[in-house]
């Protein structure tokens, strides 16, 4: 927001600038009602619940962190950063509902949406829940980058895209359109009630945080035995 031009005669009173913008929004905070209505809400275990406006879509967004999960009705923005982890975004396309998860490794011991195993069921079981089918499913895939140098004999990216595929094969849900494997980290933003997707491929070089992620992930990971749709770039 542009700052108010100073008082041109001194002594001038200054006019201090509204509390809230004329889109709702507060100056200093980024609130707003519906924002307010969502981190208030009681949320299920693993339910993503880092809401916050972002001044780049001009929308609430929730982002959703390594064993969480996010589904809605609603086109709240939808967001997740990837290295080799997958995020499988579902959308019934006659309930209009959508999710997406954020899953680390193909399966582990427990239930914990940081495995493949359990983080497709739970996406699937609470997008059914609100009305969902799985016969009218259909699924947009990101991630697994091989983004640790080095790191090739593991192949955590590797094994989870062919995970998330197979698994959705099986559930004959089709994947209309995936940006998965090569180098590259990636941002996502998916929007649940239109379905829509959006990625963004980072660079390499900027990716401290995820590749911290991503060496936790491969320290959990035991090399195995034996050897229609669209989506926007923003």
């Amino acid at each position: 927001m542009a700052t108010l031009p100073s008082a041109s005669s001194p002594g001038a009173a200054r006019v201090a600038p509204p509390p809230f913008t004329s889109a709702g929004i507060s100056n200093t905070l980024g609130r707003t009602p519906r924002l307010d209505q969502l981190k208030a809400q009681v949320r299920k275990p693993g339910e993503a619940s880092f809401f916050f406006y972002d001044a780049h879509f001009k929308n609430e967004a929730v982002k959703v962190l390594p064993g969480e999960y996010y589904c809605d009705t609603e086109d709240l923005l939808v967001m997740t950063t990837l290295g080799s982890c997958i995020a499988a975004c579902l959308w019934d396309r006659q309930a209009r509902v959508g999710g997406m998860n954020h899953f680390m490794l193909p399966d582990g011991a427990g239930d914990s949406g940081r495995y493949g195993s359990y983080a497709m069921e739970l996406l699937i079981n609470e997008m059914m829940k609100r009305g969902a089918s799985r016969l009218t499913m259909e699924a947009k895939v990101f991630g697994g980058g091989a983004v640790i140098s080095g790191m090739n004999s593991i192949n955590v990216g590797e094994r989870n895209t062919q995970f998330v595929l197979d698994f959705l094969s099986t559930e004959r849900i089709p994947v209309v359109s995936k940006d998965v494997m090569d180098i590259y980290p990636r941002k996502v933003c998916y929007l649940p009630a239109s379905g829509k997707a959006m990625v963004k491929r980072l660079a390499p070089t900027n990716a401290e945080a995820l590749v911290a992620q991503d060496r936790a992930a491969a320290q959990k990971a035991a090399p195995a035995n034996t050897g229609g749709g669209s989506i926007d770039l923003f």
